[in-house]
């Protein structure tokens, strides 16, 4: 491997002659054969996706987040119409193609257009969305939007590391693994050490290409079922010799 170095002698890092600082993400909607994401709006959103929710009885899908479960719904809209209307974090409501219902959120965050990094993050899916091709698909429109349409560098994905389904999606979704930040926040009252993950443009071409392979029609059976996980297909992708399951 070739090793840059300075006038100095001192190794540095690769020069990027070519780069240009990059666009915030636009406020339009990302459209999917099974799911659209628009940006989240309190009023058109919330009681779907609250309603959804409740299906979720013992508040699980809130425990890993740093606020919630909301028992109202008024005080879930309240909640919205605080924190979730600005640029960053940048909130869009999941939305099932067939009903136009909002069963989940996710958001971008740590939005740095100088250096072409992006997080994604405030995942929260409802139990009807979870382990269903829009679930999956709105993570791949997500990234499709900051890879191949407005040409960031990097894209991020951070969870508690005891949360072991988010751990788990990172890795099916083809993200790579690259430490634990010990001790980095607190929510709840309680610590987080943060597990860190991420995609980088060079990795794009190949997972866009396995995204594609999952997604088609092809890949379904009458009953929905699918014929390749996308675990493999993102794993092949990767040159992992493992993949995790799913």
């Amino acid at each position: 491997m070739t090793v840059n170095r300075n006038p100095l002698g001192q190794p540095v890092g690769s020069p990027l002659a070519y780069w240009t600082a990059r666009s915030a993400p636009p406020r339009s909607a990302m459209e999917g054969r099974f799911c659209r994401l628009e940006p989240l709006d309190p009023d058109r959103h919330a009681a779907d996706f609250h309603a959804a929710t409740r299906a979720d009885g013992e508040g699980r899908i809130w425990t890993y987040l740093p606020y919630g479960p909301f028992e109202m719904l008024e005080e879930f809209r309240n909640w919205m119409r605080v924190s979730c209307a600005g640029d960053d974090p940048f909130f869009h409501a999941i939305t099932e193609q067939e009903s136009g219902r909002a069963l989940g959120v996710a958001s971008y965050l740590r939005i740095d257009t100088r250096a072409g990094v992006i997080e994604v993050g405030h995942i929260n899916y409802a139990p009807a969305l979870q382990r269903t091709a829009a679930a999956t698909e709105a993570m791949y429109l997500m990234m499709r939007r900051v890879f191949a349409e407005l040409g960031y560098r990097r894209y991020e994905w951070k969870c508690d590391a005891l949360n072991a389904p988010s751990r788990a999606a990172a890795e099916r979704l083809g993200f790579t693994f690259e430490g634990i930040f010990r001790q980095a926040t607190i929510y709840k009252g309680r610590n987080r050490d943060t597990a860190w993950y991420s995609i980088i443009d060079q990795d794009w071409p190949a997972l866009e290409a396995a995204f594609e392979r999952w997604l088609a029609p092809a890949n379904f059976d009458a009953a929905g079922r699918q014929r390749e996980s996308l675990s493999a297909l993102t794993g092949a992708a990767l040159g992992r010799s493992s993949p995790v399951s799913g």
